[in-house]
């Protein structure tokens, strides 16, 4: 069992020593960016890691065999099952009981030829469509926004098709994930950075605890927290949208999916090693 560390020891980011540490002399991991790109350590609130929603911990449940690297991951609404993605199928478990777990069903999806199904299609620059990475809809509905090797943030209006805003980055964008709330877009990159933005402001924060390219995001129903992991094998806890550390777990290969249940209760993860992993948040 992977133990979690509900305060993380710090990481020293790779900012310049001016701004590696906040009052107190600990390294600062999360920043603050102005609209004309200055950064400044968050001093984090009393209540940060404390109150109503905010998790303490969690703990592993279940470790779920695929037999294929797991590269997406979702739990049902009922908490009751895992359906984990990899090669060629999806598995789907039954977690609501305790013990060895194995699969109560096998979805074979590889991709066969058929009938063209009727969609709306975005016109991306060449780079961006190798790689729309985990695309995250508003909180109407009527909006996209996409992610892409590129380097840029895109948002789409789904009803007429046209580019909405864009944002452009220094690296790679891998993974996206869209607050509940309506208000942050949480942005995973190959440069390891998490960086937070305002949907119609231009706030933004970088968050600086991951040591290789940030591959899924998970926002909490609630939208007080989500959770990011990583090649580097890890799996972080943030309170949005400043990105104090709620909880980190190191697991022993690239964590590549995670889902958070629609209860706020469970997180799974996928990962390289060819398994998924259940924990129960613990408030």
């Amino acid at each position: 069992q992977v133990a979690f560390e509900s305060h993380p020891h710090l990481r020293t980011s790779t900012i310049s020593s001016s701004l590696s540490t906040v009052p107190g002399g600990k390294p600062a991991y999360s920043f603050h960016v102005s609209a004309d790109g200055q950064m400044q350590p968050v001093p984090f609130p009393p209540d940060a890691l404390i109150g109503s929603g905010i998790p303490r911990h969690a703990r592993q449940l279940h470790t779920l065999t695929h037999g294929e690297v797991v590269c997406a991951v979702t739990i049902s609404s009922s908490t009751q099952h895992v359906y984990t993605g990899g090669k060629g199928c999806v598995k789907v478990w039954d977690v609501g009981q305790p013990g060895t777990k194995t699969a109560v069903a096998q979805l074979d999806c590889l991709v066969r030829r058929g009938p063209r199904r009727a969609g709306t299609a975005f016109t991306h620059p060449p780079l961006a469509r190798l790689h729309l990475a985990a695309p995250a809809l508003g909180q109407t509905l009527a909006s996209l926004w996409t992610g892409g090797l590129d380097n840029t943030v895109r948002c789409w209006d789904l009803r007429e098709g046209r580019q909405l805003q864009q944002h452009d980055f220094s690296s790679q964008i891998f993974s996206l994930g869209y607050c509940p709330t309506g208000e942050w877009l949480a942005v995973g990159m190959e440069s390891s950075n998490v960086e937070i933005l305002h949907v119609t402001k231009p706030d933004k924060y970088q968050l600086h605890l991951h040591e290789s390219c940030v591959l899924s995001l998970k926002f909490a129903s609630c939208g007080k927290w989500f959770v990011s992991t990583g090649k580097d094998n890890l799996l972080n806890a943030w309170r949005t949208p400043y990105g104090a550390s709620i909880f980190q777990s190191k697991e022993s290969s690239s964590v590549l999916s995670c889902d958070i249940s629609i209860n706020d209760n469970f997180i799974v993860t996928g990962s390289g090693d060819k398994k998924a992993t259940v924990y129960e948040v613990v408030y």
